[in-house]
């Protein structure tokens, strides 16, 4: 897998940090994954409403995303978030983070997301770009999901879904899949504080009313879940040791 781009020279980085509060911790004082998620969307919104490709000219739908665990956040109780644009194209942009604890913790992200218009469907990104597109010099990016189906026979568990799960648009929250991906690492008693990669392709929004299962499929070194409802891959999150 290719190396995630580093911080550019050039354009616009937006920086902010947060405090880890106990809810974002495991038992373990470890920060986790759907909070680091949370964490990203609050910047990356905070980042658009600054330059005004926020809503509600402008939507943004995640359609994957790479979180590499460098350095698990134990004792940390402080993130620097950095992040910038790390390429584009017609319809979509890739958007880069680099959170950095205050003690040692340290987490590199990259993500795709698709551009909508007010009415919610595929827009052409057009002119006012100019800044995130300088950062991301020049690089491209790609909407195509790379994360495999679930085996015919993987076992399956049920999720159910709460209407606080929910987002503006009424679908489950980017955040709310990883709270999900934990709950079965725990379940399962994979030990997440060493370095990991957790990748995560959105396929399909999932709504509060659809009936949704957990396919696991484990091997020794990685662990992948798919969200499944009505026979549909919604979602495919996979979390491996990271090389």
């Amino acid at each position: 897998m290719e190396p995630l781009v580093p911080q550019p020279s050039s354009g616009r980085i937006f920086r902010t940090s947060t405090r880890i509060r106990l809810s974002d911790m495991d038992a373990t004082g470890r920060l986790r994954l759907d909070a680091v998620a949370r964490y990203l969307q609050d910047a990356a919104t905070d980042d658009v409403e600054e330059t005004g490709w926020g809503a509600p000219e402008h939507l943004w739908v995640l359609r994957s995303i790479r979180i590499d665990v460098v350095a698990s956040c134990l004792d940390d109780r402080l993130v620097e978030i950095a992040t910038w644009g790390s390429g584009f194209s017609g319809l979509a942009a890739g958007r880069r983070w680099s959170l950095v604890g205050d003690r040692g913790g340290a987490i590199e992200v990259d993500s795709v997301w698709i551009h909508l218009g007010p009415d919610a469907r595929p827009a052409r990104i057009g002119a006012g770009f100019d800044a995130y597109a300088e950062a991301a010099g020049g690089r491209s990016v790609s909407t195509r999901l790379t994360l495999p189906d679930p085996p015919e026979d993987a076992p399956r568990i049920p999720w159910p879904l709460r209407v606080t799960d929910l987002d503006v648009l009424g679908h489950v929250n980017n955040a709310v899949y990883w709270s999900a991906v934990e709950h079965c690492l725990q379940r399962r008693e994979l030990d997440v504080r060493l370095p990991v990669r957790a990748r995560l392709d959105y396929r399909h929004p999932i709504d509060l009313d659809e009936d949704v299962e957990l396919a696991e499929d484990v091997n020794q070194d990685r662990y992948r879940l798919a969200f499944v409802s009505g026979g549909v891959v919604k979602a495919v999150a996979c979390v491996e040791q990271l090389v």
